[in-house]
């Protein structure tokens, strides 16, 4: 945010810039069930039955998938949860955090 003088004096603006957003990624191991993985982006990320399933899917068979993009503060309170309840089930589930970069779009 930045503030600064205008030309009328002692007026100050404020320019709200947009949060940096996150990808929440979701990496596949051995152990975890697939169940409960959708079970996770149900639960934790509010995926739809078909969503969930396909994102699973996608991290059983590449290996790492995109959950989803979030302001910072929200990416790291949903992977603390969700590996929290991994962690409360005996599952090793890792998510990790990396900065959104969106691709140029051709125009």
């Amino acid at each position: 945010m930045s503030q600064g003088r205008t030309q009328r004096g002692m007026e100050t603006k404020t320019r709200l810039e947009k949060p940096k957003r996150y990808n929440v990624i979701m990496h596949n191991d051995d152990v975890t069930t697939m169940e409960f993985v959708v079970h996770v982006l149900r639960a934790v990320f509010f995926k739809s039955p078909e969503a969930a399933t396909q994102i699973m899917l996608d991290v059983h068979k590449l290996g790492s998938a995109n959950v989803g993009v979030y302001p910072y503060d929200i990416a790291v309170s949903k992977v603390t949860k969700a590996m929290q309840l991994a962690k409360d089930e005996g599952f090793p589930l890792r998510l990790t955090i990396t900065p959104y970069e969106p691709e140029d779009l051709p125009f």
